[in-house]
């Protein structure tokens, strides 16, 4: 397992629609284990999406345990194909990203979620989950469509904030 680079804005890759898993192969499973491994590398980072590390794949790893604020999650989650079936309500926080190294913000997200994804095994699950998990999550897939969370930003001006 290795610790992969991570692109950084304005990397034209991150602004790419990644692609979805048509079958869970060695390749796979060895990116997961990379992305695992590159997320806990990093101090308080509590999600990757693939394409944070170049690879244009819809799989995301997440561990909202990793938060020094206490809430309900699911730890380690590791989704291929992730997609947002419900949304609900509303909820804004400071968030940060390691391919946006200078900055934070707040962003406005949706409070509750189901999401439908297949685990590593390639088996179809549903997740509900809600506050900072759920925010983690849309965090995540918004790398795989192609947006950081700068690009949800109300305004630049008093929701942007130097680290």
């Amino acid at each position: 397992m290795s610790v992969l680079p991570i692109l950084t804005i304005p990397n034209p890759l991150l602004k790419q629609i990644s692609i979805s898993v048509e079958k869970i192969d060695e390749e796979t499973t060895l990116l997961i284990d990379n992305l695992k491994k590159t997320l806990y590398s990093h101090e308080r980072c509590v999600g990757i999406a693939a394409v944070q590390v170049g690879i244009l794949k819809r799989i995301i790893v997440i561990d909202a345990s990793r938060s020094t604020k206490e809430h309900r999650n699911n730890g380690l989650l590791i989704m291929i194909n992730p997609m947002i079936v419900y949304s609900s309500g509303k909820i804004s926080s400071r968030e940060g990203c390691l391919s946006v190294p200078e900055f934070t913000a707040n962003v406005a997200r949706k409070k509750k979620i189901e999401i439908d994804y297949l685990d590593i095994n390639g088996c179809k699950q549903h997740l509900k989950t809600d506050g900072f998990e759920a925010i983690v999550l849309q965090h995540e897939i918004d790398h795989l469509d192609g947006k950081v969370f700068l690009d949800r930003v109300t305004s630049l001006k008093t929701d942007v904030f130097r680290r």
